[in-house]
């Protein structure tokens, strides 16, 4: 299915050490870029979230974060390391500054690194984390999914408008010409009062040469007809699309610049804003 790189998913799952909570959410990137706010006793999980996520999704700048709300309050001890390192920290301040205010009970356990809680254990959280993972990315593909299926519909819309434009303009150039060809004669007539056939059909013939834009109509339906394909075939065409969507506004422009009517001049601004309207859609899509 065609997806979009818009797309958030959360989940929750319970351990012994409290809830495991796991949030995903996308936004359009150029290529795959992960970043992860994973809570620091839960650091040694990071690899596996990575590699998980890589395997589901090809594209989109994606935040990645992980927290564990403890169930209760954890057990905790103190650091004899850091104890001993503030009880000497506290000798030499008390030796420059004699007459300083000695440590209290309360100051002692504030401080960073004295009171620690038992780290996380990985071997009973790796599982129940994969798990999370996987449900939770099977929400967030469904997100996408479901944004990208919208997006598909949109940009098939814009196509079934171009061709619509496309085949408006076809028409017009027979008509442009034969306009060119009666204004040239009278012109001349009003000048010399006389038409000469054979210079007539010549400039006539120059013109529908400098106007003719039949071989971009041609690319321009080849284009579409690729478009409508990538959108059956599905998948990541995300990259492929902006690639159609680049050549349809060139050809678009193309159009544009040999216009010799106000008619075609309006069928060709239009194209050209439906495949901006296309392109727009486009660069949602993985």
């Amino acid at each position: 299915m065609i997806q979009s790189m818009t797309g958030y998913a959360a989940t929750t799952a319970e351990s012994a050490r409290g809830t495991l909570s796991l949030e995903l959410r996308s936004v359009n990137s150029r290529f795959l870029d992960v970043q992860m706010r994973v809570a620091e006793e839960l650091r040694a999980l990071e690899p596996m979230l990575r590699e998980k996520i890589g395997e589901r999704v090809a594209r989109g700048k994606i935040e990645c974060r992980m927290f564990l709300v403890e169930g209760s309050a954890p057990a905790t001890e103190l650091n004899e390391a850091a104890l001993s390192q503030l009880k000497t920290l506290a000798a030499k301040a008390k030796k420059a500054f004699p007459k300083g205010e000695e440590l209290r009970i309360a100051d002692v356990l504030r401080w960073p690194g004295v009171v620690s809680s038992p780290a996380a254990d990985e071997r009973e959280l790796r599982p129940i984390a994969e798990k999370l993972c996987r449900k939770a990315l099977e929400e967030f593909v469904a997100a996408r999914s479901r944004e990208g299926a919208k997006l598909a519909a949109a940009i098939a819309e814009r196509i079934a408008a171009m061709r619509v434009r496309v085949e408006a303009i076809a028409p017009l150039m027979p008509q442009s010409v034969a306009a060119y060809k009666e204004k040239l004669t009278a012109r001349l007539r009003e000048a010399i009062d006389s038409a000469d056939d054979e210079r007539v059909r010549a400039e006539v013939t120059v013109f529908a040469q400098k106007a003719d834009v039949d071989e971009e109509l041609t690319r321009l339906r080849a284009h579409l007809a690729e478009v409508e394909r990538v959108l059956k075939q599905g998948g990541a065409v995300g990259k492929r699309l902006d690639f159609l969507a680049q050549e349809l506004n060139r050809e678009a422009n193309t159009v544009a610049s040999k216009s010799v009517s106000q008619a075609i001049s309006e069928a060709a601004l239009e194209l050209k804003l439906l495949v901006e309207q296309m392109r727009e859609q486009v660069q949602n899509l993985e």
